[in-house]
């Protein structure tokens, strides 16, 4: 096992490379997150078409994210017993499982059952993403590397959605699943040989394994002075009571609570989730000069760009402000376009010349939530929460979250269908104003703090 190698005894430096490691191998989770998420993108079109050996409609297939979103839903609660009796690791491991199924479900698929089974194994899986992951990554790092790195649980998500669309565009159905099942596989394989959470071993009284899991993450063997300092922190921690009606009750939880539903509900309310999962279709509807499939590659490709390179710029400014500047953008940018497609729509200019003004106008979009909304969400979900409550706060919010992408991804679709794109434009963009005071009045600075350092900020803010 690595995290039981022999450190050098004569390096004492900080060698922050395995975090790194870590953070990536455990982060294909959310590139299955990715693929699975995305898949409807190019997926949809296809089963529509004449060709497809399923007759479906889209009505039906618009209900694929519900059901993954309700399973999701079910499952948290579940996980969140589980990620405190098996541990963060070998939850994760089992969390794969469910995707893999989901993949060969779709590989086999003969009728619109297999693929509603598909989505809701899908969902199983989605809930280690959403639970174990930002669990995983926020006890394993140090705050300077867990600030940029932490990342990686958002742009594995983005990494993911661009692929199944670069794949499903050449790619049968069938085939995309293949190919997309070597995901899990892979994470299987990969994950099972790094070390578990300190946090955890040390919340489970295992002192001597929480140290060289401490000594493995910080590739050193004098860890001395953290392990003791992370051994109080983990102990007064534990010592407040946990149960959910505390999470509730208790001011610290609360605020935390409020600003991790909050976000989720940011993230979802931007329109994100919606803009991902009808991509191709959004695009079609709107006219974009670019066929649906390329329309959606250059989005996906886009948003991973434009995450990755702003995950840099959102370390150096912080989470609030990042957030702030992000929703003014997101918000200006949707309302332009909700009137590009009012104008189109109800044909008061000709705008057959400026039909690639929707595919200019999303770029732009993804540059500004690129900025906070894309990624602060998921950084900061490991980061709020004490010991003694992260596993059921995280629960929680996870069906929040659920609930939230459920709901943005189905008013979409109402308001696409009964009104046209200027009608979700317009939703999404008034909700960006919310999600501005919300940031501005609620949203603390985590940027450079420790897990503990944030538990006690939390318990001055007013």
């Amino acid at each position: 096992m690595i995290s039981e190698l022999k450190v050098h005894p004569g390096d004492q430096r900080n060698r922050q490379w395995f975090q790194i490691v870590a953070i990536l191998i455990a982060c294909i989770s959310s590139l299955n997150f990715g693929l699975s998420f995305g898949w409807t993108s190019p997926s949809i079109p296809n089963l529509l078409s004449s060709n497809s050996t399923i007759k479906i409609s889209f009505e039906e297939c618009s209900y694929f994210p519900i059901i993954q979103s309700l399973c999701l839903m079910g499952t948290c609660p579940i996980v969140a017993i589980l990620v405190e009796i098996l541990g963060r690791k070998r939850c994760a491991l089992l969390l794969s499982v469910p995707y893999l199924i989901s993949w060969i479900l779709i590989a086999t698929a003969n009728s619109t059952l297999m693929l509603n089974l598909s989505r809701l194994f899908a969902g199983i899986g989605d809930s280690s993403v959403f639970t174990v992951l930002p669990m995983y990554v926020g006890e394993i790092a140090e705050p300077n590397v867990r600030g940029l790195w932490g990342n990686m649980v958002g742009i594995g998500v983005y990494l993911g959605q661009f692929i199944i669309n670069v794949i499903g565009a050449f790619m049968s159905i069938p085939h995309t699943a293949i190919v997309c099942a070597l995901g899990p596989t892979l994470h299987l394989i990969l994950f099972s040989f790094m070390p578990e959470s300190p946090y955890f071993l040390l919340m489970k009284g295992r002192e001597e394994a929480a140290r060289k899991s401490l000594q493995t993450l910080r590739w050193k063997k004098d860890v001395d002075e953290e392990f003791i300092k992370l051994e109080s922190d983990v102990k007064r921690q534990i010592s407040e009571k946990g149960t959910l009606r505390d999470l509730f009750v208790k001011s610290v939880n609360r605020r935390a609570l409020i600003v991790g539903c909050g976000l989720r509900a940011a993230q979802q309310f931007s329109g994100m989730p919606a803009f991902g999962v009808y991509t191709q279709y959004m695009f079609e509807q709107s006219g974009s000069v670019f066929s649906k499939s390329t329309s959606s590659i250059i989005y996906t490709g886009a948003l991973l760009l434009i995450m990755s390179s702003n995950m840099f710029l959102m370390d150096r400014y912080g989470r609030r402000l990042s957030m702030m500047l992000s929703s003014i953008g997101c918000g200006l940018t949707l309302l332009v376009l909700a009137a590009f497609c009012y104008v189109a729509d109800n044909e008061l200019v000709d705008v057959s010349s400026v039909r690639w003004i929707p595919l200019l106008g999303m770029v732009i979009w993804l540059l500004f939530a690129g900025s906070g909304l894309g990624l602060v969400p998921i950084l900061m979900l490991g980061e709020l929460f004490s010991a003694s409550v992260k596993g059921k706060a995280i629960n929680v919010v996870c069906i929040f979250f659920a609930a939230s992408f459920l709901t943005s991804t189905k008013v979409f679709q109402t308001l696409a269908n009964n009104f046209g794109l200027f009608a979700p434009f317009t939703f999404f963009g008034l909700c960006c104003v919310v999600i501005l005071i919300f940031s501005y009045t609620c949203v603390p600075e985590t940027k450079g703090k420790t897990l503990e350092e944030i538990q006690q900020m939390l318990r001055r803010t007013k």
